[in-house]
């Protein structure tokens, strides 16, 4: 897996002049189950958020409110997002770095898992990622 497989997916923006509609069914608009849903917010000027990868772990972000940029890393190939609509997704398979950056005031990120929080399932160390990521590769 690698930055390539990172993907933005549309969603259904279903409009309505009493406000909009937007909904994301597992298996169906993102490629697994949902288990688990977290979202960070009052995130600080100048703050980053992320830094680190998952051995297995697939997400969905959803800028929600505001905008952020999210920053993907595959050990070889590196490459900044930009989210600003709540429309949009971007789906993150496995082994890939992830860094939340330039989080703009009021601005909300929400978090599609496709498993409960396993401490395990981090790499936590970019050095470690990389090693790891090159040494699969030969």
């Amino acid at each position: 897996m690698g930055v390539s497989d990172c993907r933005i997916i549309n969603l259904n923006k279903i409009a309505d002049p009493r406000g909009n509609l937007t909904f994301i069914e597992s298996n169906r608009h993102i490629p697994f189950e949902i288990k688990r849903v977290y979202y960070l917010y009052d995130v600080p000027g100048g703050e980053t958020r992320g830094g680190h990868a998952h051995k297995d772990l697939q997400q969905f972000i959803v800028a929600m409110s505001g905008s952020f940029d999210v920053i993907l890393d595959d050990g070889y190939v590196r490459k900044a997002v930009t989210l600003n609509r709540s429309y949009f997704g971007l789906y993150l398979p496995r082994m890939v770095w992830r860094e939340l950056v330039n989080f703009s005031s009021g601005a909300v990120c929400m978090v599609l898992a496709s498993d409960f929080y396993d401490e395990n399932d981090y790499y936590r160390d970019y050095e470690e990622f990389v090693k790891i990521v090159r040494s699969l590769a030969v």
